[in-house]
């Protein structure tokens, strides 16, 4: 009896370290310090920078304030990332290596801004700022802890933007976010069939805003300021499927419901740019309020000894990331940028865990412009990313061990103004 009671402890643990891994996943593209921002290809290439930046509809997303500073009426931006991962995991005090399994991702983004009047311009802004498709290699040693997740989420941001002569420039954004998940994981319990199993699909959405100001101060100068609201993403009725022996099937009620409140972090960006002659420079500061992450509650339609209403510490802690960046027009048919920046992780070492093997990023970015006909432009891109090879425990459950992964991203995409 003793056991049994053991048993359905260490499985209700395990099945809350997995939910808080929902809410993780929906906050980043790949989990931790992986916010890496892939929302236009000329911004990728240099360094991810944009908050001071106007060259199109792009702005909409980095800095509402600066579509009002797009010379032309009518801007057009698209296009899709390419996102490929490797991540290692080697087990500590033993000889164990494994690779997480990285599916091809796809992050897209579109824009479209009008300007009705000349210091007047209205546009949106559609986004896949997270989301991921991964899963660790089969009977791996993690898998009662997170065995795969596939999860995407879209925004929508309708957005207006007003500048004051040339000077200053005000736009704000309604933001509106929704994204799903699917994953799965083993559960300890042996029956006739294997290991029991867990798998979990949710949808979630809610509203938020975009703000920012822009600023060109002096001739060349570029000022930016932009802040992007925390989003409460409500999951309600998330489907909770067990499949155990019989023999415990009565302390997991499947199938099942879910609801929590899981929050994006906000954001708040400023950038500044200068250009002289072909050559720009700029640089952005971005700070993630990560520390929004305080606990997580997760209220079950049927309950049980083993499954019931929890809550969870997230021990994020916020986090600044500089980027710097810059482009040179080598002539009208051609524009070339390189960049970078530095993503330090947001997770403590003694809560690193194969859910979200998080470590500190640096990121190298290089991309190009074609002009084939005035306004139109095929924009370029690359961003490497180098994780920095971390240890650390998941003290919740003794889950120990190194982690270390390169991201490689090339990005193509198309703009056009008139």
């Amino acid at each position: 009896m003793r056991l049994i009671i053991n048993q359905k402890k260490v499985i209700m643990r395990r099945f809350t370290v997995l939910l808080l891994f929902i809410c993780l996943a929906v906050t980043t593209t790949f989990g931790g310090g992986y916010q890496v921002g892939l929302h236009s290809a000329r911004n990728i290439g240099m360094g991810l920078i944009g908050t001071s930046l106007s060259y199109d509809a792009s702005t909409l997303f980095y800095n509402p304030g600066g579509a009002a500073f797009v010379n032309e009426k009518w801007s057009f931006s698209g296009g899709v990332s390419l996102l490929m991962a490797r991540t290692t995991f080697q087990a500590q005090d033993v000889n164990y290596q494994t690779h997480l399994k990285h599916k091809l991702n796809t992050p897209l983004y579109f824009y479209a801004a009008f300007k009705p009047t000349k210091n007047l311009s209205v546009g949106l802004a559609v986004n896949t700022p997270y989301g991921n498709s991964l899963g660790w290699e089969d009977n791996w040693k993690g898998r009662f802890l997170i065995q795969n997740l596939s999860f995407k989420a879209f925004t929508f941001q309708p957005t207006v933007s007003y500048k004051f002569g040339d000077i200053i420039g005000i736009g704000i954004g309604l933001v509106y976010a929704y994204g799903n998940v699917d994953l799965n994981k083993a559960l300890p319990i042996n029956g006739a069939s294997g290991e029991g199993t867990l798998n979990i699909k949710g949808t979630a959405s809610n509203f938020g805003f975009n703000a920012g100001i822009m600023v060109h101060p002096v001739k060349g100068l570029s000022l930016g300021l932009d802040y992007r609201s925390k989003i409460q993403m409500k999951v309600k009725g998330g489907d909770a499927t067990f499949v155990v022996p019989q023999s415990v099937a009565s302390n997991f009620p499947s199938p099942n419901k879910v609801d929590a409140m899981l929050p994006l972090p906000a954001n708040l960006d400023f950038g500044a740019s200068y250009e002289f002659g072909d050559f720009m420079v700029g640089l952005n500061l971005c700070y993630v309020f990560w520390g929004t992450y305080d606990s997580l509650v997760f209220t079950f339609e049927k309950e049980s000894p083993a499954v019931k209403r929890t809550a969870n510490p997230c021990l994020y802690e916020n986090r600044l990331i500089p980027r710097i960046g810059a482009q040179y027009k080598i002539s009208k048919l051609i524009t070339v940028r390189v960049g970078g920046y530095y993503d330090p992780s947001p997770v403590a070492s003694d809560y690193l865990n194969p859910q979200t093997p998080s470590m500190n990023q640096i990121g190298l970015t290089c991309g190009l412009s074609l002009y084939p006909v005035k306004g139109f432009s095929i924009d370029a891109a690359f961003l490497y990313i180098m994780g920095a090879e971390r240890s650390g425990t998941y003290s919740p459950e003794n889950f120990a061990g190194t982690y270390s992964n390169a991201v490689y991203c090339p990005g193509i995409g198309l703009t056009y103004n008139f």
